[in-house]
Order: C-alpha cells, then structure tokens, then sequence
C-alpha cells in the first residue's frame, strides 16, 4: 500500500515553480509578439497611402498643361508639365491622431483654390476611411517644372498617444533625359521611430 501510495503522489513544488516560469516567458513573448504585430498593421497603412500619393504625383506631373489664356490667330502654345503646388496637411492638427483614428471630411481634401495645380485637387489623394496618420504633400519649384522641382509625401503619426511622433516619408524629384522631363521617386520610403 506504501509503495502504491508513493507512485501516485503529486508534482514537487520545484517542478511547478519551473512550469510556471516558462508559462510566464512564453506570455512575455506572446505580447510582444501580438504587439508588434498589430504597430506592423497600423504603420501600412501609411507606407501604402504614401505609395498611392507618389505615384498620384507622378501620373499628376505626366498630364500635359498648355496656356488656359485665348491665343491670337496663328499663334501656338508649348505643351508644359508640372508638379502639383503643396497641399494643406489633412488633418490640420496633429493631435487629432494622438493615439486614435481621425476620420476626415471630403472637403479637407480640397485645395485652397481651383486651380489645376493646387496641392489635393492636382495629385487627386483622398482617404475615405479613418486614419492614424495626418497626410501632407510639399513641392519645391513646382512652377519651374524642371529639374530642380521636387515633391515630398509625408505621413505624421502618434499610435501610441505619448506625443512622440513617427514620420515617413517619400521623396520625388524631376529627371531629365535626352530631352525628356519625368517625375521618379524614391525607392524606398523614409521611416524615423516607425513603432511610436
């Protein structure tokens, strides 16, 4: 009966210690892996949104642009590309995406004026949905179309809430060759504290 007694008797207190602390590592990295792995989803949102708006800028830059003024008779006009003029940054306030979504008015997405260039109404960016990110296009020289003119896309974010802020951004400049202005990006997109 002893000995029966002996073989059935329970864990010693050292072996539950050891299953307990194992339990509690893999937990830690569990948490850590399901953290990183929701900040990962978050941030796409704006490398593809900056994705989009570079290539937006880009097809903005290829359409032809010509005089809008009335020419006299037998006078001609040079057909001119050019970037699209800075955008307002959408939403104006950071703070508004301080650990939250923002969802943004159709409107905000407008530029100041009408014209054919001006800023959201010439890269033809908008963002339907609720975003963690405030959105900014900036062009330098974009009357002069030429090789000096640049763009940047710029998304601003604080997933967290702690005012620490993330930046990415992509860079665009205008190339010439033989002749021939084009509108090229950056290849990859610029990233400081992307997790923040």
């Amino acid at each position: 009966m002893l000995k029966k007694i002996r073989k059935s008797r329970g864990f010693t207190l050292v072996e539950l210690m050891i299953v307990v602390a194992i339990i509690g590592i893999l937990a830690a990295l569990a948490i850590y892996g399901v953290k990183h792995y929701i900040t990962n989803a978050k941030t796409a949102e704006a490398r593809n949104s900056l994705g989009q708006m570079g290539k937006d800028a880009v097809t903005a830059y290829a359409r032809e642009g010509m005089a809008t003024t009335v020419m006299n008779l037998t006078d001609s006009t040079a057909v001119s590309n050019q970037l699209c003029t800075t955008s307002t940054a959408v939403p104006s306030d950071p703070t508004l995406i301080a650990g939250k979504k923002y969802q943004s008015r159709p409107g905000e997405w407008k530029g100041a004026t009408t014209g054919q260039n001006d800023g959201w109404n010439c890269v033809k960016f908008t963002m339907n949905d609720p975003q963690y990110y405030q959105y900014a296009y900036t062009a330098v020289n974009a009357a002069a179309g030429d090789i000096t003119s640049t763009f940047t896309c710029k998304a601003t974010g604080d997933l967290d809430g702690d005012a620490t802020y993330s930046t990415f951004s992509m860079l665009g400049a205008i190339k010439s060759d033989a002749n021939k202005k084009v509108a090229v990006l950056a290849p990859n997109i610029a990233e400081v504290a992307p997790d923040e």
